[in-house]
């Protein structure tokens, strides 16, 4: 986590050092939550180790997988943090994890007593709009097999542990659209 956060030249040894003081660790089984539909988001996670998806349930009531959040990064159900209202977002482990949490309260008193922590966190939520668009720019341009190559170049790593089902409702087809790709670029 030190490593992430000075990564960005904004913070001071001294922010980061009061920063790992803060957080609290927190671990989730495979299976198990990080915030369901209904809930606020109370608070902001550095995954330190592990996968986790993030779905919502569409009107004919089927699971759509529209995020993975890989190690060394931040997680929460950002609209409903921001907003304090409820998450319509469950967001689940798909492997053991390892999180670093820090609570809304924390969060705004950082940023109340510290220039820096409020230019990072700006930077922060500009980066998951960007990381947004372009997933949105992804479904509506390209294919699905150029949507699945962009997952190979980038997080090939971390695809053997998705279970088919949530990559292919991730990539917008069916398992069987996703098995036919998969198959094309192996040979």
């Amino acid at each position: 986590m030190k490593n992430y956060l000075e990564s960005f030249g904004i913070l001071t040894a001294n922010e980061i050092k009061s920063f790992e003081d803060l957080v609290t660790s927190r671990k989730l089984n495979k299976g198990e939550y990080y915030i369901k539909e209904g809930n606020i988001s109370m608070d902001v996670s550095f995954v330190r180790s592990g996968l986790l998806r993030s779905f919502y349930y569409n009107s004919q009531g089927e699971e759509t997988t529209y995020c993975f959040t890989f190690s060394n990064s931040f997680v929460t159900a950002y609209s409903s943090f921001l907003s304090q209202t409820k998450t319509l977002e469950n967001i689940q482990a798909l492997t053991d994890v390892e999180l670093y949490s820090l609570s809304r309260e924390q969060i705004l008193n950082l940023e109340q007593n510290s220039e820096n922590w409020l230019r990072l966190f700006k930077f922060l939520t500009e980066q998951e709009y960007i990381k947004m668009e372009k997933r949105i720019f992804l479904l509506q341009k390209e294919t699905a097999e150029k949507r699945y190559e962009d997952l190979l170049k980038y997080k090939s790593d971390y695809l053997q542990q998705i279970p088919l089902s949530y990559l292919a409702s991730y990539l917008g087809i069916t398992q069987r659209h996703l098995s036919r790709i998969r198959a094309h670029i192996s040979n």
